[in-house]
């Protein structure tokens, strides 16, 4: 007799410095691709994990949500134990959860908490230099803070969108019907975490393709003086990639918590 499917919630946190990205790609090593192989290899079925969102090559996570269905009886800590066996050291089953059928990684979303971290010393250590985006310039985290904070609320952001023909099906933690440039920011702040670590954390309904990054960029450049704190209003206003800042690397995101209501079994 068949054994019924179990839908199943994994917690991950990866390096992603040498992947491209979450979503599986022909030739290319991905987070979704390599969690696949190790979940056949431990069950000896072929599915696809679905993730809450894609995240971009060299984008690391310390959260990220993957939902699957198996058929296979296992219990969820063997399940974990034998997944991070197999895995290479750069991605990590944080935890294993049996979830309700209806539960879906990227449909059930609510929230996600970013971070992005700057290093603003004068010399940016080599072991850190895969996880910050090094800042050559002085900052004022003061202004950036302020700018950050005219971004909460609900608004357009076509002009911190990447401006490639992906943008649309990217919106990416939204059913299709529900595609659109505005997104819900429910808090958005620059941190010093210590002396030379400047950290933003953004919490939001969902976020388009490089929004983050673009946002980011952006702050930089009220950081370095280059634009106004007043600047921020305006170029939401303008709904126009050219209006904002440019797209700050990857290496210093990570996507760092997922919400999503109670769908306990």
């Amino acid at each position: 007799m068949d054994r019924q499917w179990q839908n199943w919630k994994l917690t991950l946190a990866y390096d992603g410095s040498d992947f491209q990205g979450w979503q599986v790609q022909p030739e290319f090593s991905t987070v979704q691709g390599t969690l696949a192989d190790a979940l056949e290899r431990v069950t000896g079925e072929r599915v696809l994990p679905q993730g809450s969102g894609r995240t971009d090559a060299g984008v690391h996570a310390e959260g990220q949500i993957a939902s699957c269905q198996l058929r296979c009886a296992i219990p969820a800590a063997n399940l974990q134990r034998a997944l991070n066996r197999i895995l290479p050291a750069s991605v990590r089953v944080m935890r294993v959860e049996p979830a309700a059928a209806t539960f879906h990684a990227r449909h059930s979303t609510r929230r996600k908490t970013y971070e992005y971290r700057v290093h603003c010393g004068a010399i940016c250590p080599p072991p850190l230099a895969r996880y910050v985006h090094a800042s050559p310039w002085a900052l004022d985290g003061s202004a950036m803070n302020e700018a950050a904070r005219l971004i909460i609320g609900e608004h357009d952001f076509t002009s911190f969108a990447a401006t490639d023909g992906d943008v649309a099906t990217r919106s990416r933690d939204l059913p299709v019907e529900q595609r659109n440039f505005v997104r819900h920011i429910y808090s958005s702040v620059w941190e010093s975490r210590d002396p030379e670590l400047l950290v933003y954390r953004v919490e939001g309904s969902g976020f388009l393709h490089h929004m983050v990054r673009n946002l980011v960029g952006t702050f930089l450049d009220v950081g370095r003086g280059r634009r106004s704190v007043n600047s921020i209003p305006e170029i939401l206003a303008a709904r126009s990639r050219s209006a904002a800042g440019p797209t700050a690397p990857p290496n210093g995101l990570f996507l760092v918590h997922v919400s999503y209501e109670d769908m306990a079994l």
